[in-house]
């Protein structure tokens, strides 16, 4: 697992793009500047140390989530295979300020989790990881029966984020937590 005082996973790489090199990667983070400007940026393989690469350019494709960019370390498409997979990694340090009532998904991980019943809120878990891979989704450990159970981090299952309170307000829909 990473350490997400030290990390952010902002993005993952899922195939190479062309024969030079370059590499398309999903994006999960608001600011384009991750896979645009040149910079540093850290790789990771599974649970692996994160190597350091230098990004050197970067585009975002029309209409999509993604970005072709390019690492002076990788060369060829060989190259780029191989990195398939893998986590594309910031600093936590270099975390671009944000406006008022905005906030990194991170920042999601350790608040208690409520469900309005009868107009009344009743703190039924907290939010233990984040699993971003293909959707933006929470990992919930519920109090009653030490389950975790995901949902989906959308505004019409997640309407209340109180980040400086410490909780979220969830509306699943009939089954979700059972799952």
């Amino acid at each position: 697992m990473i350490n997400h005082n030290e990390w952010l996973i902002v993005g993952f790489i899922t195939s190479p793009q062309g024969i030079n090199g370059a590499i398309k990667v999903k994006s999960l983070s608001d600011f384009e500047e991750r896979f645009t400007k040149p910079g540093k940026r850290w790789i990771q393989k599974e649970n692996e140390i994160p190597k350091e690469f230098e990004l050197t350019s970067g585009f975002k494709k029309p209409g999509k989530e993604s970005f072709i960019i390019r690492f002076r370390e990788i060369t060829n498409r060989n190259e780029a295979e191989n990195l398939k997979g893998h986590k594309v990694l910031v600093k936590a340090n270099s975390i671009p300020k944000l406006n008022k009532d905005e906030f990194h998904l991170t920042e999601l991980i350790g608040l208690k989790v409520k469900i309005l019943e009868n107009n009344r809120s009743q703190i039924i878990g907290k939010i233990i990881n984040l699993e971003n891979e293909k959707n933006n989704l929470l990992l919930i450990q519920l109090f009653k029966n030490n389950k975790k159970v995901f949902i989906p981090f959308v505004k019409e299952i997640v309407p209340v984020v109180d980040i400086k309170n410490k909780f979220i307000i969830i509306s699943p829909p009939p089954g979700l937590l059972e799952l």
